[in-house]
């Protein structure tokens, strides 16, 4: 028999049923072709061999081209897949091996770029400002709001590493510059990988709109009164995540499927984190505590529900600088802060009915932060509350899947992460639809009504009131 002839037997039937995995049998396929044993030629035949195997759509052994057809006894043909991977090592054992030695082959590359277009009207009044969105300008034009490259996968049994650097990001100051989003590492405690700790920089767990990618998420910024408790979502810490095997499943279905999920961050999850934000250093050598509670229930005919508890605590640096002071004209004066830390410490709700087609998503937190006083003489720790409640419709149309969506927010308390930690007060509206042709192109057209918005970049803080802006944007996936 030819030896292309019996490495496909070999991979059919040596294995057995517990190597009857698609990627297995691929992989294996890698190992042999690396090492010479079979050609680019056999590799390639063999390889659409293994394929329309793991579809199911062959029973019996492939016939290989310029070879007849033959009854092959199990024994005989798994001594001679022995033969051809080598007297020595089992095919588990070069498989295994070529695991420690390639560790790179199973890392994988993707991302997402999303460029956006806005037209404002502010009717010539206090200009309008969205902390988390340049595009929302009436000096600006086109804007590549996100350019992600996501570099993952298992670097051993136990191991996870995830890399993930913004392109195009928007520091507080100055233009966009490349920035480090996600780079961690998650340890598995267990075999199953039910318990894992993931240290390095990453997001918190507080807030589903603030864990769900933005590559999923249908209006084009999160709600800022849960953003406003980690802008950027990220901090450097370390947390521990559980969840059932089964619930692990889930949660990446709630994503790969399609109903907008916010991705695997355990049923339980508690950990510390530095609580200064992205990108940026401890300055009081304490840390924040959070924790988290969360779990997607399937009901009856298949409707998936989550509902999550979420808090934190610990206590946060603000940065000052001089402001006019009310009353006093032309008198400017630097607030008081202390330089340890001010209280910040928050609990949120969370409700997400996926939207099977029709969906509902709420969230709403309270809670006392930083906060600049009336007066403007010092920041000091305040009551604040806010959230969201949005709806939204799922149908498969145009060639694609289209999702009308609408979302009103409310948020009133310190912004900790702008100068002085103003005080603000934010209600606005979101009536959009986003339509997916393809699964690597999305098209999304937004239109927001503010009622009103503080400008916590304008000195005495006014609001923008009765604004419009409409935002266009195109999000292509690879």
């Amino acid at each position: 028999m030819g030896g292309v002839a019996m490495c496909a037997m070999a991979v059919q039937v040596a294995m057995g049923p517990a190597w009857a995995d698609e990627s297995a049998m691929l992989r294996l396929l890698r190992v042999l072709h690396a090492r010479g044993s079979i050609t680019t030629e056999e590799f390639e035949e063999l390889q659409a061999v293994a394929e329309t195997e793991a579809g199911g759509k062959a029973e019996a052994s492939p016939k290989v081209e310029g070879t007849a057809e033959t009854t092959v006894d199990l024994q005989s043909v798994r001594s001679g897949a022995g033969a051809a991977l080598g007297e020595s090592q089992s095919a588990g054992s070069i498989l295994s091996e070529s695991k420690a030695s390639h560790w790179y082959d199973r890392l994988s590359i993707r991302g997402y770029v999303q460029m956006r277009y806005h037209l404002v009207n502010d009717d010539g009044g206090v200009p309008l400002n969205v902390p988390a969105d340049r595009s929302v300008s009436g000096t600006d034009s086109f804007l590549i709001r996100r350019g992600r490259l996501i570099l993952s996968g298992d670097v051993g049994e136990r191991v996870f590493v995830y890399v993930q650097p913004d392109m195009n990001a928007s520091p507080t100051d100055g233009q966009f510059s490349m920035q480090l989003r996600d780079l961690y590492a998650d340890v598995a405690l267990d075999a199953e990988k039910e318990f894992r700790i993931r240290v390095g920089q990453s997001k918190v767990p507080f807030g589903f709109v603030n864990m769900q990618s933005s590559q999923n998420r249908m209006p084009l910024e999160r709600a800022d009164a849960l953003n406003s408790a980690v802008e950027g979502e990220r901090d450097l810490g370390a947390f521990l995540y559980w969840a059932p095997s089964e619930i692990r499943d889930r949660f990446r279905h709630l994503v790969a499927s399609g109903l907008k999920g916010s991705g695997d961050y355990g049923v339980a999850g508690l950990g510390v984190y530095s609580g200064q934000g992205l990108n940026r250093s401890d300055r009081n050598g304490d840390v924040h505590v959070v924790g988290r509670l969360a779990y997607p229930w399937e009901l009856p005919g298949g409707q998936y529900f989550e509902t999550a508890l979420q808090a934190y605590t610990g206590r946060f640096v603000v940065d000052t600088e001089a402001v006019t002071l009310p009353g006093l004209a032309g008198v400017t004066g630097v607030p008081e802060a202390r330089s340890d830390g001010i209280a910040d410490e928050r609990i949120g709700v969370t409700a997400v009915w996926y939207p099977q087609p029709f969906g509902i998503e709420a969230e709403w937190n309270w809670g006392r932060g930083p906060t600049l006083s009336r007066d403007r003489e010092r920041v000091e720790s305040d009551f604040l509350h806010g959230g969201y409640v949005q709806v939204q419709y799922r149908l498969e149309a145009l060639g694609g899947v289209i999702l009308p969506f609408a979302r009103w927010q409310r948020n009133a308390g310190g912004r900790k992460f702008a100068r002085n930690a103003p005080d603000t007060r934010l209600e606005e509206v979101d009536a959009g639809i986003e339509w997916s042709p393809l699964k690597e192109l999305e098209i999304a057209i937004t239109y927001t009504h503010t009622f009103r918005r503080t400008n916590t970049r304008m000195a005495g803080y006014p609001e923008t009131t009765d604004a419009h802006r409409v935002g266009f944007q195109v999000q292509w996936n690879y």
